[in-house]
């Protein structure tokens, strides 16, 4: 699988596993593992290729964002995991970045992951209403001013909305939509 990272976007194109391990090689001290991991993270869509969400589990307001997500798909088009569980991890790996990387949600679709505003408003055109026809007027502003915006709410997301250690995932109703 080969990676073009591009505009917040990261494409997982069509080659080997090999040159995708290639281009993460400064990412793990240990090959195997790190293909593992990758190999771990391409599971998740074996058998559902429903995006995947990946969000800080103990934000407030990524938690809010989630519940806002599942109230506006009722169908379930998209699926979520902590940034910080171990498929949040091993999804961060195979999306180009740090395993420990918690500064951003993350969409990642079958082919390729978007981070930032790129990835909220890309998962906003998932939902029903009117968010799929707002994320794409959104999507044409300069990606560089959504992204300062997108920076300015995230490296405060704690101070101002504060830290929790409760989410929707232990809802019933939505057990299925978390990958734990």
């Amino acid at each position: 699988m080969a990676l073009m990272a591009r505009n917040g976007i990261v494409n997982l194109g069509v080659a080997s596993a090999t040159s995708r391990s290639a281009f993460f090689k400064t990412a793990s001290s240990s090959s195997t593992a790190f293909q593992g991991q990758l190999k771990k993270a391409d599971a998740y869509f074996a058998s559902d290729s429903r995006p995947i969400v990946l969000f800080d589990g103990v934000c407030n307001m990524c938690n809010g964002g989630v519940n806002f997500v599942l109230d506006n798909d009722p169908v379930g088009r998209i699926r979520f995991a902590a940034l910080q569980s171990e498929a949040g991890r091993a999804l961060l790996l195979r999306s180009g970045r740090a395993p420990d990387d918690i500064s951003s949600l993350v969409l990642v679709e079958k082919d390729r992951s978007y981070i930032k505003s790129e990835g909220v408003l890309r998962t906003a055109q998932y939902l029903q209403s009117l968010f799929p026809p707002i994320a794409s007027i959104a999507l044409l502003f300069p990606l560089f001013f959504r992204d300062f915006v997108y920076e300015s709410i995230a490296d405060n997301r704690y101070s101002v909305f504060g830290q929790t250690n409760v989410c929707r995932m232990s809802d019933a109703q939505f057990k299925e939509r978390f990958i734990e």
